[in-house]
């Protein structure tokens, strides 16, 4: 079969769905991707891809500029004939969707994460979410990456219950993200808190910076370690300014962005995310598979991972003093303590998060629906 998937950026594609892509082509599948091009389009089209270039802004929330994208991934569906395409984020779940069922072709959708439309209650949400209750009324089938927000979705009835299945995120490569041997003595070094995650605010990076800052003051022999790419276009992007202000006041230690997470968490003794909410947040789960212990909020998908007391520490949301707080207790649990509590997370993620989990629950729902087509066409769109 043919096998789109619609993304908002070929990073994206690249780095969460490079597993099930190397499947799909293994099993004998042409695989599609449909996305702006960037820098990572060429390293997709050397795995074996074709691929399909697409005006998407994965920043903006202005549904009525959004609808052009439905006609885009529409003429893209038309001439590129995919049996079946697989959707994450918000837009393509949306409006590909809607491009999609024109063609009475079906597709496998995923809700990696609420995002902004969620967390905020405005008239762009509003819309958003009767968005949402339309074009959720065609999939074959809706991925959630946890039980929370497939009850939110459930609640606010946008979809169906008998389409709905929840799987483990996107999984984890067990033998690319794996604990460091301690092969040689190195010299003493401070305890590390590390961060990794875009910088916008819903991710808690305010609440992070501010933690640091309070046990910076109360004496705390630690680093505090940012990574991430600034994302100033988004609409709760930081600005670089701030940035730049909280390196000038020392509050934490910027490192930039990278392609290659493993050797800036091999090297921290705890990883931090204090995110609002999240689907099942990457990160953790390669800070787990590493076997490093976590501090994150009590949210749905960061307690997904994170087993309060076991293998991290959860606090609440928008509360960086209750973050300063976990985070010490995490820095004076001793570094016996702290192993534990990170193969405790190696444990877990082989257990519950291996990527074969999810590629499995994917091959088998493509050959389910890949051959089924919807009934319903939409008349507004001209075939």
């Amino acid at each position: 079969m043919k096998i789109a998937i619609t993304l908002n950026t070929s990073w994206n594609i690249y780095n969460f769905r490079f597993s099930l892509i190397q499947e799909l082509l293994r099993s004998g599948h042409s695989v599609v991707a449909i996305a702006p091009h960037d820098d990572y389009t060429e390293k997709l089209i050397q795995m074996g891809c074709s691929f399909e270039d697409v005006t998407m802004d994965s920043r903006g929330a202005n549904p009525f500029k959004d609808l052009g994208l439905t006609y885009e991934l529409y003429n893209i569906y038309k001439r590129t004939k995919p049996d079946v395409i697989l959707h994450y984020t918000i837009k393509p779940n949306i409006y590909g969707t809607l491009a999609a069922t024109a063609l009475s072709i079906p597709v496998i959708n995923n809700i990696s994460g609420l995002g902004t439309i969620f967390l905020n209650d405005t008239w762009i949400s509003k819309i958003a979410l009767t968005l949402y209750r339309f074009s959720f009324k065609f999939p074959k089938q809706v991925f959630f990456q946890n039980q929370e927000d497939l009850q939110l979705f459930l609640d606010k009835e946008l979809i169906q219950r008998n389409i709905c299945e929840v799987i483990p995120g996107s999984g984890i490569d067990l033998s690319h993200f794996y604990p460091k041997e301690k092969t040689e003595i190195k010299p003493e070094k401070p305890f590390e808190f590390l961060m990794i995650s875009r910088l916008i605010i819903d991710k808690g990076i305010r609440e992070y910076v501010a933690a640091c800052a309070i046990l910076q003051e109360r004496g705390i022999n630690a680093t505090f370690s940012l990574l991430g790419t600034l994302d100033e276009e988004h609409s709760r992007g930081i600005a670089s300014e701030e940035l730049e202000e909280w390196i000038q006041e020392g509050y934490i230690n910027y490192l930039g962005s990278t392609d290659d997470v493993r050797p800036y968490i091999h090297n921290a003794d705890c990883i931090v995310l204090p995110s609002y909410r999240e689907g099942t947040p990457r990160t953790l789960l390669e800070a787990a598979a590493c076997a490093k212990p976590i501090v994150a909020t009590n949210v749905p998908g960061c307690n997904n991972i994170v087993d309060d007391k076991r293998n991290g520490l959860l606090c609440k949301v928008k509360d960086e003093n209750d973050l300063a707080l976990k985070m010490k207790n995490m820095f004076y649990l001793g570094e016996e303590e702290q192993r534990k509590m990170g193969l405790e997370g190696r444990d877990i993620v082989e257990r519950r998060f291996d990527h074969h989990i999810i590629i499995d629950r994917y091959m088998k729902a493509i050959e389910s629906n890949g051959q089924i087509k919807p009934q319903l066409e939409l008349a507004y769109v001209n075939k």
